[in-house]
């Protein structure tokens, strides 16, 4: 095996224990020594790749960063579907939804999550604005707001929620009936 190869696939291993390590402690609470240890990297190489705990993070969420944007396909022409598919998503792949919230918390505390990595977003943005000029979404609220709505509402039961965090292993009837409720408020709320 080339040191090239074996090299790769340390770092992959890290960012994946970093990734499990920063959704479920934080950046604060995260430990360098667990993340090293869990995937069996000694932590001078780790510092040498990524420099800081903080850079490491940046690494992960950067890894991940396409799929907490893109886990579920865009469908501005059925945004009740949409929801609903993040809310299953949210259930299935709660990593995710505690990152981007871990980056909220500890990074970005205010304005655009994702402003340190601009126009992610914006072709979701052009797709509402189509759609509301087309009158498949109300009109008079602004694209990234009525984004913003969507992943509000579909978040109402995910990893992050105040009130109540729903798991896989939650009846099959509780789901439907959480997804029936996103699929009636989004429609009556967005959908003219």
């Amino acid at each position: 095996m080339s040191p090239v190869r074996d090299g790769q696939r340390s770092r992959q291993r890290l960012l994946e224990a970093a990734t499990a390590e920063f959704a479920a402690f934080g950046i604060a609470g995260a430990r360098v020594d667990r993340i090293a240890a869990t995937a069996g990297v000694n932590k001078a190489q780790m510092y040498g790749w990524f420099g800081s705990k903080e850079g490491l993070f940046e690494a992960a969420f950067g890894e991940h960063l396409h799929r907490i944007i893109d886990v579920v396909p865009f469908r501005p022409d059925d945004l009740p579907a949409y929801a609903v598919a993040l809310y299953d998503s949210y259930v299935t792949d709660p990593e995710l939804v505690r990152l981007a919230s871990w980056n909220r918390l500890e990074r970005v505390p205010t304005g655009e999550l994702l402003a340190a990595h601009p126009g992610h977003a914006d072709a979701k943005y052009d797709a509402i604005a189509r759609a509301q000029a087309d009158g498949q979404i109300v009109a008079g609220i602004r694209p990234d707001e009525v984004y913003a709505l969507i992943i509000a509402l579909a978040g109402t039961w995910s990893p992050v929620s105040a009130t109540f965090t729903a798991s896989p292993e939650d009846d099959e009837a509780d789901h439907e009936r959480r997804r029936e409720v996103l699929r009636q408020v989004v429609a009556r709320a967005l959908v003219p």
